[in-house]
């Protein structure tokens, strides 16, 4: 499966006179060069998802998702890849054209469905209505976020400790449904600050996160927190101030950001670092999550 996709992926340090000036060392672990349609902490997070689907003998996958997701966009382009078959319960109602990311979904084979926003949040609802319906498919949550989903993103966090000749002061990602940041904190230790990027209005993820280590009975070393103050309006909410900054970003490291997780992310730890939080000579390392296409 993975012969495939390019592992490790890249862990490149980012040079220019604002982060000289500001004195501290900044690295970006490029999950994004995974694979062109299954990177970043999507493929992570659904690796040993497709063992347990085969382990429990289903014929595909069905998830949730916004009509924006990287996950549903993954799942589709796994299924499409490793050959089994999806399908993907989107949360509202259909818009035609279908925008890039459900287009492809559909293109890659996946079946559609949308569902109501509010019949969409009942979770536990949803899980026995969709296993009752679709007896033979693995049941995945929205975002990939499971315990299963923690030892693929584990792995980040080993492949970065052995890539950087020194232990990181600080690594930071952004963070929608929490299981890539549930995943690197198990796979450091403790070995570092992790700091997450809410995209998500709400102060939800701590909750969720400290829920998810415990169900994988993964000690929860509390080296880590959410910021909650970047989200630009919400999921998949973008204003000009943003899109201009994915585009400085671009034309200043030649490194492609997205409006829904990467350039919230960047945005936040370059404004704290333009704020003095993070203290000269600190070593950073940000996790490039996919999502771009």
């Amino acid at each position: 499966m993975k012969n495939i996709l390019n592992f490790p992926s890249p862990l490149v340090k980012l040079s220019s006179d604002f982060l000289f000036e500001k004195a501290v060392n900044l690295w970006m672990k490029r999950e994004d060069l995974i694979h062109p349609q299954l990177s970043g902490n999507k493929w992570r997070k659904l690796e040993f998802n497709l063992e347990e689907m085969r382990r429990q003998r289903k014929k595909g996958i069905l998830t949730f998702g916004g009509a924006y997701s990287n996950h549903i966009y993954a799942t589709a382009a796994a299924g499409q890849l490793f050959d089994f078959s999806t399908i993907g319960i989107i949360r509202g109602e259909e818009t035609l054209p279908l925008n890039p990311t459900l287009a492809f979904a559909r293109q890659a084979g996946m079946q559609l469905e949308y569902l109501n926003r509010t019949t969409y949040r009942d979770k536990e609802k949803l899980t026995k209505i969709y296993q009752s319906r679709y007896p033979d498919y693995y049941l995945l949550p929205e975002g990939g976020t499971n315990i299963h989903a923690i030892p693929g993103s584990a792995r980040t966090a080993a492949e970065i400790v052995e890539q950087l000749p020194l232990l990181p002061d600080y690594i930071c990602l952004a963070c929608g449904t929490g299981g890539t940041l549930a995943g690197i904190v198990a796979g450091l230790d403790g070995v570092s600050e992790v700091l997450g990027f809410s995209v998500l209005k709400g102060d939800f993820h701590q909750r969720d996160i400290r829920e998810l280590l415990t169900n994988a009975n993964i000690r929860d070393p509390e080296n880590w927190s959410i910021n909650t103050e970047y989200h630009f309006g919400g999921y998949a909410r973008r204003t000009p101030e943003l899109d201009k900054f994915i585009a400085d970003f671009k034309k200043e490291y030649d490194i492609p950001l997205e409006w829904i997780y990467t350039g919230k992310l960047m945005y936040g730890v370059f404004d704290l670092i333009e704020k003095g939080v993070f203290p000269k000579g600190s070593n950073i390392v940000v996790i490039h999550t996919g999502g771009i296409r």
